[in-house]
């Protein structure tokens, strides 16, 4: 009996097929297909290490082409959505970015102000259309980018448009949310991405025109957040398109300038009251 090969990781288990590379018994459990015959999977590991992690277009590590962020992003604002029904008027106060009270928000210590107001919305067509906007440019935008560009041209977006909703004329004491200004942020990384890529950029261009001019006609709705997030959006896909034949800092650099930039306008409105 001691001449029946056994499975190195299994020895209970009889193997009478062995692997490829290493020769050694493999069971049924740790047969892994190879081309010719099998391998084990002690193998298989060993020879993944080797191999370089497969990247986007622009940089970004592929996972998979299943786009979590763009799906996290989304039930974020249904979750907020949902608790906005529930929550006292005060709470919902002070998630929001309320300009005339924001202008002093960081001085009564509520700076989480412009993320929170991305994620709330005040009617339910309100966050049906952002979801769907966010789902389609996601779904395009998220494999290209890799998940954590995408992820930082959206928050870097809606930060955008709160620098727009706080610091351009017109929406003074005025209550902004929703994520439009990130979604603006989007639709310009898309006319920024496709024209680096050689695309068509007409449907996009107009769908931005569309949208921005419905803002401006359309008592209710900032425009000025909108272009916040639109300006930034195509700052840092600017950044990230003309990093990506050269080294990744490249990209990350021009980035962090832009959030540095952000961030900096953000306190500035913050010391105008």
């Amino acid at each position: 009996m001691s001449d029946v090969p056994v499975c190195p990781r299994h020895p209970d288990r009889e193997s009478w097929v062995r692997c490829q590379r290493c020769e050694r018994p493999a069971c049924p459990q740790c047969q892994r297909p190879a081309a010719v015959g099998v391998q084990c999977v002690d193998c298989v590991a060993e020879a993944n290490k080797g191999v370089r992690q497969p990247r986007g277009t622009f940089g970004g590590a592929i996972a998979s082409r299943d786009t979590v962020v763009t799906k996290v992003l989304i039930g974020l604002c249904l979750v907020m959505f949902l608790a906005k029904q529930v929550m006292p008027a005060k709470l919902f106060t002070e998630l929001s970015l309320v300009n005339g009270y924001y202008l002093d928000a960081f001085s009564n210590g509520l700076w989480w102000q412009p993320i929170t107001s991305a994620f709330l919305h005040a009617s339910l067509l309100h966050l049906l259309f952002n979801a769907y906007a966010l789902w389609v440019s996601g779904q395009y935008l998220e494999p290209l980018l890799g998940r954590v560009r995408f992820t930082a041209l959206y928050v870097i977006s809606a930060l955008g448009g709160a620098v727009g909703g706080t610091l351009l004329p017109g929406t003074a004491d005025s209550q902004l949310v929703g994520a439009s200004g990130a979604i603006f942020g989007l639709f310009a990384a898309l006319f920024v991405v496709n024209r680096h890529l050689g695309r068509q950029t007409g449907q996009i261009l107009a769908l931005i025109v569309i949208n921005f001019l419905i803002g401006v006609f359309y008592a209710g709705i900032s425009w000025q957040g909108h272009l916040g997030g639109l300006v930034t959006g195509a700052l840092v896909a600017t950044a990230m398109t003309l990093g990506r034949r050269r080294h990744p800092a490249v990209q990350w650099v021009g980035t962090g300038a832009v959030a540095a930039v952000v961030l900096g306008l953000l306190g500035y409105a913050s010391t105008l009251y």
